[in-house]
């Protein structure tokens, strides 16, 4: 990419920093974090450096999945504040010059909203706002009784599984039909092919940016689209949810409309389109200004690297498979498109646990931001990644909170597929989406400064103080490098080349030293890491960088740091998790 061909935006330039307000600071001791709690920290977020702020969702919500499961989408749930509190906290930001993105979730709503209630009811202005579907006999889709639900001798309209398992219908006795959740049972999907339904859409985003909201992410936003019939996979009989749900062509067509309807050029949208992975040609579809025009997409393939096939089933991923993966959404970036780059957030383990090393947690902590920063896209940063905040150690199916880890247990146990968790524990308490949403850890004091109460959900007990007031007396912790980080990108001299630069992957096959380039222009990065508990030696194609180039160090994650000019980095070995960038400079 030339420099004239730069397409500058603040949103590529940012960083963005996701708070699920849950878990982030509670300021009226009820155990759970608000919009206050919030508010009281936006000095920190100004400190850290970030440049705009994702609310996970703080609308009005019965809870059954931490709030995606909608009941008013005008009204703030008064576990977490008040219209008055999102107002004050927007206010706080925007005195800052920091953006804030609300969580737009649109695929469903709770089974307690409004349009859900007045169409289980049958009233004719609502009863085509969710997908309503009589059931079919048992024979057709096996698993007739699921739950015990439905008329005896039917089964579900067809046999597509709920990503949270189990029938993804449940039987609504008032109306005598099955109405279609492709998540919990308390979601109901809505009917996206009705025109209110998107209207009404349509109507709550415009009320939302009229008070000053500066951009939606876009939850599950692949699944709008549904397969014409809803058929039966007649391949998977019981499941075929992602074949017909997923980045369905009539997706394009709804965020079209949605483009051309409500948004403009200055707001950022961030478009969710995890399940199934998307291909590349469909993604420049999501991303195209005179198509679905969002603004970047968030992917979940390097998410599915550890996944077994099970709820609670690992496998052993490789560097080479994590790089082949980055490196297909990094072109995308270095084409012009736009990409969200994250290791962790609300529904994802800690990184470091996940990929780094609990032996080396601070080093790793820090290549695994460095690898963050200096990738093509908008780098997403979740509360206490800048702390370098490891899993939970879970020990007891009891003390998790999501429906997305126990749910599977539970029926597998009562299917008889388990005899206890204590069988898959290790599994289950690595993937868990609780891991990433214990309490924030702001001191080294009862539940690490979170609430002056009893917390929804216990806190890390972290062995070595790892939490922000410790952080900022350590001028070697993880909190700082990230600050050195996210500085980069407004640095005079580096921020186009670490934002806009071309990617070129210099070790695809290595299996724990990943090196690349970011080139713009004449301006030219090197980034090196190693991805291993033990040295590295430094691997280099001989034409990778030009034998006369002097190598000047910008940031390393040791100290002391290697030798920080003129350096011949092709003889030189990398310590354990070791992350260097090079600024390469010709002759």
């Amino acid at each position: 990419m030339s420099e004239l061909a730069i397409d500058r935006r603040w949103w590529k330039e940012a960083v963005v920093y996701q708070i699920y307000p849950r878990s982030f600071n509670d300021s009226d001791g009820d155990g759970v974090g608000d919009l206050r709690g919030i508010t009281e920290k936006v000095d920190y977020l100004e400190e850290l450096g970030i440049d705009a702020v994702w609310l996970t969702p703080v609308y009005a919500s019965p809870g059954a999945d931490n709030g995606y499961d909608v009941s008013d989408y005008r009204e703030i749930d008064p576990e977490l504040g008040t219209t008055a509190d999102w107002e004050a906290l927007r206010d706080a930001l925007h005195d800052r010059d920091i953006g804030l993105i609300m969580d737009l979730v649109v695929n469903h709503t709770s089974d307690e909203h409004a349009w859900f209630e007045r169409s289980r009811a049958g009233d004719p202005a609502y009863e085509d706002f969710y997908w309503w579907r009589e059931g079919t006999d048992a024979e057709a889709v096996p698993w007739n009784g699921v739950d015990g639900e439905g008329p005896a001798g039917e089964a579900p309209p067809n046999g597509w599984r709920s990503i949270f398992r189990g029938p993804a219908w449940a039987y609504e006795e008032g109306r005598e039909a099955w109405y279609l959740h492709l998540f919990d049972r308390k979601q109901p999907d809505l009917n996206w092919r009705n025109p209110q339904v998107r209207e009404a859409v349509y109507e709550m985003m415009e009320w939302w940016f009229d008070r000053g909201t500066d951009g939606f992410r876009l939850d599950a936003i692949a699944h709008l689209g549904k397969v014409e019939g809803l058929p039966t996979d007649p391949e998977e009989p019981l499941n075929g949810t992602m074949a017909y749900t997923g980045n369905q062509p009539a997706v394009h067509e709804y965020l079209t409309e949605m483009r051309e309807r409500v948004l403009s050029p200055g707001l950022l949208t961030v478009g969710e389109v995890g399940t199934p992975t998307v291909p590349i040609e469909d993604a420049r579809t999501y991303l195209d200004s005179d198509r679905d025009g969002l603004s970047m997409l968030v992917h979940f393939e390097h998410m599915r690297l550890d996944h077994g096939e099970r709820a609670w089933e690992l496998r052993k991923w490789t560097l080479p498979e994590l790089k082949t993966v980055v490196d297909r959404w990094a072109a995308l970036a270095s084409g012009g498109e736009w990409v969200a780059q994250y290791l962790s957030n609300h529904d994802q383990p800690r990184h470091v646990s996940r990929f780094g090393s609990e032996s080396y947690r601070r080093a790793s902590a820090k290549l695994l931001g460095t690898l963050l920063h200096t990738l093509p896209g908008t780098p997403f940063v979740y509360q206490g990644e800048e702390l370098g905040l490891e899993n939970y150690p879970w020990g007891s199916l009891e003390e998790f909170r999501d429906a997305a880890t126990t749910n599977p247990i539970e029926r597998a146990i009562e299917a008889g597929e388990i005899d206890s968790f204590e069988a898959i524990r290790e599994g289950a308490a690595a993937r868990s989406r609780d891991n990433a949403r214990t309490p924030m850890r702001w001191n080294g004091s009862a539940n690490a400064g979170f609430t002056e109460g009893e917390p929804w959900i216990a806190p890390h007990p972290e062995g070595e103080a790892i939490d922000v007031a410790s952080a900022r007396e350590n001028p070697d912790s993880v909190w700082h490098y990230y600050r050195k980080l996210i500085a980069l990108r407004s640095d005079e001299d580096l921020s186009d080349v670490i934002v806009y630069a071309d990617y070129e992957q210099l070790t695809p096959e290595h299996g724990s030293l990943w090196a690349y380039t970011r080139t713009l222009g004449e301006e030219c990065l090197l980034v090196a890491l190693n991805f291993a508990d033990e040295p590295t030696a430094v691997s280099l194609p001989a034409e990778a960088i030009d034998g006369s180039a002097t190598l000047s160090l910008v940031l390393a994650n040791y100290d002391p740091p290697a030798a920080t000019t003129g350096v011949a980095l092709r003889d030189d070995t990398l310590r354990p998790w070791e992350a260097r960038i090079y600024r390469v400079d010709g002759e």
